[in-house]
């Protein structure tokens, strides 16, 4: 498990992990693994949203990680689900707010920060792990 997850064995009802190096066309990948799990979870209300916070975390690898390589952790949790993307960058990520409108970068935290319930950054060695938490739209739904 990954040192920025806060949770306990216990507190996990399945989880899905992998090392990759991503490139242009991985977080449609990506968002394809998700779905599979949420759907098999029956959190598949929360594909939409977390589907777009995840494709801007592995978008974020891709455009500012040297060698593109990252860890994606897919945790269910009760009530929810929290995914993490950690690389070896330990450049901490932060969004745009107000400022210049041309400005090239920041812009897709602001989308994971609109579309998540929670969102954060864990310095970790050698780099960081971006995380976002998305609650379950009917927890009494979600079961084991």
């Amino acid at each position: 498990m990954n040192h920025a997850t806060d949770a306990s064995p216990a507190d996990i009802d399945g989880s899905y992990r992998m090392g990759f190096t991503v490139g242009e066309h991985s977080a449609r990948h990506m968002r394809r693994i998700l779905r599979t799990y949420l759907a098999a979870w029956t959190m598949a209300e929360l594909s939409d949203d977390a589907g777009l916070a995840l494709t801007e975390l592995v978008a974020n690898v891709v455009r500012h990680v040297p060698g593109r390589r990252c860890t994606v952790l897919i945790l269910r949790r009760p009530g929810g689900l929290r995914v993490e993307v950690a690389d070896a960058d330990p450049r901490t990520p932060h969004p745009v707010r107000g400022g210049d409108a041309l400005a090239e970068g920041g812009r897709g935290l602001l989308l994971v920060e609109a579309v998540t319930d929670r969102w954060g950054t864990q310095p970790q060695a050698p780099g960081k792990t971006v995380w976002f938490e998305c609650d379950a739209k009917h927890p009494c739904r979600v079961q084991p």
